[in-house]
């Protein structure tokens, strides 16, 4: 597995705050065919994300261009994520799952996330990118780059179990 992060720009505005970048690359072998992988992106950003506690997120991805990934916390309460930029399902030559919003940073932040998925020998390659901008505290910049990394765990588990 391929681990880098890097902050490349920061600005100071005139109230003081700084503007930053963030890009997060994570690359992960998974021993299971493509089209397996392609379905565990979607069940563990959706419907099977969790909390490092265990807990549901309550996720909820619609996956077709434009859909919405929010977390639904019921009663017409929640957080807005994201939008689905690209979605590229196999069987495409280059399948490609794009979002883009806040995430999960409520403040003047853009990112885009990127799955992109390869089918090797030894299964599926998926090259998995986090590209943000804005007003990144230092906790989720600390934080981002380990973050990901149960989630990609997750979907490799998922799919080699289901392969």
């Amino acid at each position: 597995m391929k681990n880098e992060a890097n902050s490349s720009v920061q600005m100071l505005t005139p109230e003081g705050k700084t503007i930053q970048t963030l890009d997060v690359v994570k690359e992960t072998l998974i021993e299971a065919p493509l089209s397996i992988t392609w379905e565990s992106v979607i069940e563990e950003i959706g419907s099977a994300a969790m909390m490092p506690n265990g807990q549901s997120m309550s996720m909820k991805l619609e996956p077709w261009p434009g859909g919405r990934w929010y977390r639904d916390l019921g009663n017409n309460a929640g957080h807005f994520w994201g939008h689905v930029q690209v979605i590229k399902p196999p069987p495409h030559p280059k399948p490609l799952l794009e979002l883009s919003g806040p995430l999960f940073m409520s403040y003047p932040v853009m990112s885009n996330l990127q799955y992109r998925l390869k089918e090797v020998d030894d299964g599926t390659l998926i090259v998995f990118q986090h590209l943000a901008f804005g007003f990144i505290s230092d906790d989720h910049r600390r934080g981002v780059s380990a973050g990901w990394r149960p989630l990609l765990e997750r979907i490799r588990t998922t799919a080699e179990t289901a392969r």
